[in-house]
């Protein structure tokens, strides 16, 4: 049975009229349709100022925490409902628990980080301290933060159609704003199923959340300095989205997560004979592997010593032969489909565009043939390793991404040459560093942060509790510099503060005391 999608503004679900097919990413079939009615956004910002905002005010930090908890719960009750829609964009039971509950369990961290960490009572955070400003100490300065007045519209990828919203959601309800999400078309699908469910359980403010199906059409023009903008996807869209005139002409302030080349570095101190050799190969082939490969964080660029290269190639390729690829369904698989036969597309020509510069070692082929009923015409795409052992004369591998299980294997020679060539991706979202030895690490790290928003320094000691390179923590910064998009999200209530409105206060040291009282 198909679908019809609608979005829901102004507290209405709207849309009757079918109109882009979205196809099942493991046979083809149609699962839904965006609708083809246009939203009136003008309408939607303004309910969110006028419905939304008003309501999310009259609620204290801690009473909006409790909230979070309760939509929490009440999520991971109805969550079958979501994993059953999760098999159609490929992903398998393990794909959509990153998903899924890793977006759930988002909103049940931010509860805890704000029950425990937010003011006891209304909407201002005092920075502090009050610092003298004066000889005699009666007058002062001090920082509060507060809620900004606007609303958020957050414009999602296609790659995790819960979690992408509810990681944004989070932060942003807990800083009193209301949300416009719009998630990508192709499993939007996910996403809308997630919303019904959000406002089938009454839980949040009228006007908290609001969901858009298709095209943001005019949306953009309708915002103003008070609001906020934040995108995940590609780094040309968001290229592009940041000089939209109305952001601009509003200083209206523009959050963009883009893919980036992430890579991990294998240091010369771990041989093939050690732990961290074989940590640093599962590591590889998981991040090739989870979700197909479609994590803005994923592994694209896998740089060893020189002299362990081909024992590096053999032992990655020989865990990829034992990934079984098809319908999530069948018993055995471990890597299910890309979200769309365009995707699919999109990371053949991109394979083909980096062999110019590297040999396919495994993968790639083109008669390659998923396990499951109706998967020929489903959007897989085989686990793909390429080498190269001229990366320096090579770009193409450090200027293209294939958004799918690929990654390309490449020397170096010495950690001055390795971070040479991690910088080379011009701004991550992630990075590992497999090491035995704390002072290559302390020496490196420093290095490499500057290119990347967050850093895994992985050896024995750390594997058993390890989240993983591609793991976005809601504890930890999500963000990376340059190609990456230069944003920040999650990292704790570091997230919600970014999003309120930082102001300094001067007067004397009582009056200042009686303002932020509340905040204590």
């Amino acid at each position: 049975m198909t679908t019809q999608l609608q979005s829901f503004i102004a507290g209405q679900w709207i849309g009757q009229q079918p109109a882009q097919a979205l196809h099942s990413a493991i046979n083809g079939q149609i699962v839904a349709h965006t609708h083809a009615e246009k939203p009136d956004f003008a309408a939607a910002v303004a309910y969110a100022r006028n419905v939304g905002l008003p309501g999310l005010l009259a609620l204290s930090f801690q009473q909006r925490a409790a909230k979070l908890k309760e939509l929490a719960k009440y999520l991971t009750e109805h969550k079958e409902t979501l994993y059953a829609l999760s098999a159609h964009t490929g992903a398998t039971r393990n794909d959509g628990w990153v998903d899924i509950e890793g977006g759930v369990g988002t909103l049940f961290v931010y509860a805890s980080l704000a029950a425990k960490g937010l003011p006891a009572n209304g909407n201002l955070v005092h920075e502090g301290p009050q610092i003298s400003l004066g000889k005699t100490g009666c007058y002062s300065g001090t920082h509060i933060l507060v809620p900004r007045g606007g609303l958020a519209v957050h414009i999602n990828a296609f790659n995790f159609p819960v979690w992408g919203l509810l990681e944004k959601f989070a932060p942003t309800f807990l800083a009193g704003m209301p949300c416009i999400g719009k998630p990508a078309s192709a499993t939007s699908y996910l996403t809308e199923a997630l919303v019904r469910l959000i406002d089938q359980s009454g839980i949040l403010p009228a006007g908290a959340l609001q969901l858009v199906v298709g095209s943001t059409g005019d949306l953009l023009d309708h915002l103003q300095g008070t609001d906020v903008v934040t995108f995940t996807g590609s780094a040309d869209t968001a290229a592009k989205l940041r000089v939209h005139p109305n952001i601009i002409a509003h200083s209206i302030p523009f959050n963009a997560e883009a893919d980036s080349l992430n890579c991990a570095i294998l240091a010369p101190d771990v041989s093939p004979e050690d732990e961290e050799f074989d940590l640093f190969v599962k590591e590889v082939v998981r991040e090739m592997t989870m979700k197909a490969g479609q994590k803005c964080t994923a592994i694209r660029r896998a740089i060893v010593p020189r002299e362990h290269l081909d024992t590096v190639a053999e032992r990655i390729s020989a865990r990829l032969a034992k990934i079984t690829v098809g319908d999530p369904a069948v018993e055995g698989v471990r890597m299910g489909a890309l979200a769309s036969r365009e995707q699919q597309a999109d990371v053949a020509e991109r394979v083909l565009t980096l062999s110019q510069g590297a040999d396919i070692i495994f993968g790639g082929d083109a008669h390659f043939a998923p396990v499951g009923e109706g998967t020929a015409q489903g959007a897989f795409y085989p686990p793909t390793l390429l080498l190269t052992r001229t990366p320096h004369q090579h770009p193409t591998v450090h200027d293209v991404e294939a958004f799918g299980p690929v990654c390309t294997l490449m020397p170096h020679d010495g950690m001055a040459d390795a971070l040479a060539l991690a910088a080379r991706g011009k701004g991550s979202l992630a990075g590992t560093l497999v090491t035995k030895d704390p002072a290559i690490a302390a020496q490196a790290i420093p290095l490499a942060a500057a290119w990347h928003g967050r850093l895994q320094i992985l050896d024995r000691e750390a594997a058993p509790e390890a989240t993983g390179h591609g793991s976005a923590l809601p504890t930890l910064k999500h963000g990376g510099p340059g190609r990456a998009g230069g944003g920040e999200e999650l990292g704790g209530l570091r997230a919600v503060y970014h999003l309120m409105q930082r102001a300094a206060l001067q007067g004397s040291p009582a009056m200042l005391a009686a303002i932020t009282a509340s905040a204590a």
